[in-house]
């Protein structure tokens, strides 16, 4: 019953920073913890960052673990994902995602699935 729509996504030269979005509604996402994934081409579909609903921490892949933060606004219904120091392995299409599990990577725990926004990071 929870609905997700990405934004922010474009193209944007390495170094550089770029903030997704993903507008929530339907069931009351506070209850949900939410997700970043990411897919690129010829990839299976990779946990990026996770934020939960109960307690404070977040948990992050390694691949991106000091260069991406993950953050809720629960009053707006709304996950981002701030990406800093851009490389070009880090093109792909990013999706968030939902789940009632409070700490979770793996992709088939995740219940709700934003489209997908398209992140290009050139050199």
């Amino acid at each position: 019953q929870v609905q997700l729509v990405e934004s922010g996504g474009g193209p944007v030269q390495a170094g550089g920073s770029l903030r997704l979005s993903c507008a929530a509604s339907g069931r009351t996402f506070t209850t949900y913890t939410g997700g970043w994934f990411r897919q690129a081409p010829g990839k299976e579909r990779e946990f990026v960052a996770g934020i939960p609903w109960i307690g404070s921490g977040t948990y992050y892949a390694d691949s991106v673990n000091g260069r991406f933060t993950i953050s809720r606004d629960n009053a707006k219904n709304t996950l981002y994902l701030q990406m800093n120091s851009l490389k070009p392995e880090d093109t792909a299409v990013y999706y968030c995602a939902a789940t009632r599990i409070i700490v979770s990577r793996d992709r088939h725990e995740y219940d709700h699935w934003g489209q997908g926004t398209q992140v290009t990071v050139s050199s």
